[in-house]
């Protein structure tokens, strides 16, 4: 998530389980963590608009290319607490098939994620604030969160970006010379969680990550933003790590073009959409297709046709009644 940035989508095929990527299907696959190997046509997008103080914004599809705003084109999930933002929302299915969300609360202090809980995607818990850095109380912010679960240890992953001042001496290659790290932490109920710990460090600065897996026997998959401005990078990239933890190596060359952000991915026929926010102007979302998440990745730009204005956010699976109760909202 970087400040008012806006991002094109990525056209992204992930076959993917609840749990790692953007997008998730019901009944659950017993795996949740790993990709199915057919997808989905009924995808749900969950964004936000300009710098997020209406809420959440859900988007619909029928085939992973082309996209209708729901609810009349007005927000679904609105803040419910004062100063509060609703950008980069990123949901998940949980194993008894209710839903988690959460998203970045404040461009700075606190340096909280917001979390909320649903059984039908409209009607959410009152909105709280994830204590995510407080064992590190030098950070300056909490940015864009991604969410998965893991079944082998029952528990659910949380990473995010956050920048603390002299901890990574020498760089000062991001904007307002930021150093941000992958952060995460790990909670059972959202109510206690582990102490934050560096997730992925390439050595540079990093934000808007996203993890995802093409098959039971390929490694994860990592995409992520190199926020370096100087000299100027401002592209996605990807990593592999044998686990849902990593250790994370790798490193591909640019996949996207500068100035992309926010990558979200799905399992389309062949292969894989990553959708991704061109934030420049004129804004607008992109995407590019692999067929197995690696390189070479192709410009599917083309092929796209999603809402104006929206930005950085996460797909869900839907099953037909799901998609049916929110393509019936006004």
């Amino acid at each position: 998530m970087a400040k008012p940035i806006l991002l094109r989508l990525l056209t992204l095929a992930v076959a993917s389980l609840p749990l790692l990527t953007h997008a998730q299907t019901a009944p659950l696959p017993k795996t949740l963590h790993r990709a199915t190997s057919a997808p989905s046509t009924l995808w749900l997008f969950a964004g936000f608009k300009a710098n997020s103080e209406d809420g959440v914004y859900y988007t619909l599809s029928t085939d992973g290319y082309h996209w209708t705003l729901a609810n009349g084109g007005k927000p679904v999930v609105h803040q419910t607490e004062p100063d509060e933002l609703m950008r980069d929302p990123f949901l998940q299915r949980a194993p008894d098939n209710s839903f988690r969300m959460v998203w970045t609360w404040a461009w700075r202090t606190p340096t909280v994620l917001g979390y909320s809980s649903s059984t039908d995607l409209t009607h959410w818990t009152k909105h709280q604030q994830l204590p995510v850095m407080a064992n590190e109380p030098m950070a300056l912010n909490a940015w864009a969160p991604a969410l998965y679960y893991n079944p082998a240890k029952k528990n659910w992953l949380i990473f995010w970006s956050s920048t603390i001042p002299g901890r990574f001496p020498g760089d000062d290659s991001g904007d307002s010379k930021l150093n941000h790290r992958i952060w995460s932490t790990t909670t059972t109920d959202f109510t206690s969680l582990t102490p934050a710990k560096v997730f992925f460090d390439p050595g540079y600065s990093v934000i808007d990550t996203t993890l995802i897996t093409a098959s039971p026997k390929t490694p994860y998959t990592l995409i992520f933003k190199d926020e370096r401005k100087t000299p100027l990078q401002k592209h996605l990239q990807t990593a592999q790590g044998p686990t849902l933890e990593g250790p994370w190596s790798n490193i591909s060359a640019p996949i996207s073009e500068t100035w992309s952000e926010g990558a979200a991915v799905i399992p389309v026929q062949g292969g894989f959409l990553a959708y991704y926010d061109h934030y420049t102007k004129p804004q607008h979302y992109a995407a590019i297709f692999s067929k197995d998440l690696n390189v070479p990745w192709t410009d599917a730009t083309a092929q796209i046709a999603f809402p104006e204005g929206m930005r950085h956010g996460s797909f869900l699976r839907l099953t037909q009644a799901e998609y049916d109760r929110l393509a019936a909202l006004k």
